[in-house]
């Protein structure tokens, strides 16, 4: 579960239960790759139900567990820690040395409505993210992805785009627009294909980098957030 309760995020809607321990953060990696021995594992991203950064210790522990010769040895690189916006983690996160990538939950290019999205913003508001955000570029020179859920009617305007344009104009980043899948709790609406091709042109035009993730498993409630609502939602 998660403590962090962003008002979109079927995940985080009943709350902590407990944090994953090293070993079975690891084991979930493991348990995939016996089941797909043929095909190598070339990424992994700790995301999802839960904060990362909220859980350092083992969630470092892990990634140098991935990293090792002895277990996956696969390259820091390609791994990818996610975050809601820790300021003190990330700083702590960049002086680890370890080259993962670092992906910040951003939603929003502006405090109100960050607010009313993500609790944790009322704590560290985007400018105390943002100046972290550059001090972490800054101690490690890599580039951050900026994850943004498209949601309809709520953060999908042209002039959402234009916010977010002027917010990250001149960072070393790019952004990643996730469709917002709807499932669980939450009553928010997924976005227009047409109004997120319009979305990105704001964006293209004023040259911020970004991608669109392809969304999979919609079709049996099995995308981002709505699996664990659906098999929770079963159990009451």
């Amino acid at each position: 579960g998660c403590a962090f309760g962003c008002t979109f995020c079927a995940s985080g809607t009943n709350g902590l239960i407990r944090n994953l321990r090293t070993d079975e953060i690891v084991s979930q990696v493991l348990l995939i790759k016996k089941d797909n021995y043929c095909q190598p594992i070339s990424n992994i991203v700790i995301m999802g139900m839960g904060e990362p950064l909220d859980n350092y210790d083992n969630t470092i522990k892990a990634v140098r567990i991935f990293n090792s010769p002895d277990c996956l040895g696969l390259a820091a690189r390609k791994i990818t820690v996610s975050t809601c916006g820790l300021p003190k983690q990330i700083i702590r996160l960049a002086q680890e040395k370890i080259q993962v990538e670092l992906s910040i939950s951003l939603h929003a290019a502006d405090d109100e409505l960050r607010n009313k999205l993500m609790p944790i913003n009322k704590k560290f508001p985007l400018a105390e993210l943002l100046k972290t955000a550059r001090e972490y570029t800054e101690l490690t020179n890599r580039v951050i992805t900026f994850e943004y859920v498209v949601i309809g009617e709520v953060n999908d305007a042209k002039e959402h785009a234009r916010d977010l344009s002027k917010l990250l104009g001149g960072f070393k980043c790019k952004v990643n627009l996730i469709p917002y899948n709807p499932g669980g709790k939450t009553k928010f609406l997924r976005v227009n294909p047409k109004q997120l091709d319009a979305f990105g042109q704001v964006l293209e035009k004023n040259r911020i980098n970004f991608t669109v993730r392809r969304s999979r498993g919609a079709d049996i409630k099995g995308a981002c957030g709505q699996l664990r609502s659906e098999k929770t939602e079963n159990r009451r």
